[in-house]
């Protein structure tokens, strides 16, 4: 069930007892059951606690694993994933469970059309996966995205594409690595079919870079404009 909102005041902040640095993230993608892999490096900020408080919302709970072994010390309360004796640093890894047709709170991972996308801003991450979905956390995303390569024939997500592959089950994947770290509210994937401008753009230092811009089908006339926008705003960078 989706929380109810509550107003947060800068005078009740505190910093988290835990920290994540990189998250890598596996999705086998399908409207009806979309499976979630996280594998977060965690690394403790408060010497004084073993607790680490992740949030997720509408999240069926598979398996969580510290440093490759299972982990039964949790609980899950309001909206939080609480796990406790934990050591100062330490590989955590969750699979979860979401279902994107059935999803309603235009809040996480959901289906658009024909498309399944997601919206993150401004806690809509903790319902794709369990997390620390704060903006004082900042991590490395890599993303991997598996689906049916005729039904979803694009596969995005944030920062660049570094591999992709076919199954022999008529699905295909393609995996993305975010150099940046950025909170979880900036996280972003689409999939579905799409019309594409592609163009390139020099840097300063003579790189040759890629440039694609996808949009819904029969809207490539209007992509042109938003093409000339980003190349002028490399130049300008």
């Amino acid at each position: 069930m989706t929380q109810l909102r509550q107003a947060k005041y800068r005078q009740d902040y505190q910093a988290p007892d835990y920290t994540i640095s990189e998250i890598d993230l596996d999705f086998i993608l399908d409207p009806a059951k979309t499976v979630v892999t996280a594998i977060s490096q965690v690394k403790r900020l408060n010497p004084a606690s073993s607790t680490l408080e992740l949030h997720g919302e509408d999240l069926k709970l598979v398996s969580i694993e510290v440093d490759g072994q299972p982990w039964t010390d949790y609980k899950e309360q309001d909206g939080k994933l609480i796990l406790a004796s934990l050591p100062e640093a330490f590989t955590l890894r969750i699979v979860n469970e979401i279902s994107p047709e059935k999803n309603t709170a235009l809040e996480g991972l959901y289906v658009s059309g024909d498309a399944l996308c997601t919206q993150c801003e401004a806690e809509g991450f903790r319902h794709i996966t369990y997390y620390q979905d704060r903006p004082d956390v900042l991590a490395r995303y890599t993303t991997t995205i598996t689906a049916d390569k005729q039904r979803y024939p694009y596969l995005l997500s944030n920062g660049n594409r570094i591999a992709e592959g076919t199954l022999d089950d008529g699905r295909h994947w393609v995996k993305w690595q975010d150099p940046f770290p950025k909170p979880s509210y900036l996280f972003a994937l689409v999939a579905g079919d799409f019309d594409v401008l592609r163009d390139t753009f020099v840097t300063r230092t003579g790189r040759e870079v890629a440039l694609e811009l996808f949009v819904d089908k029969g809207n490539l006339d209007r992509a042109p404009w938003a093409m000339q926008s980003l190349k002028k705003c490399h130049e300008m960078g």
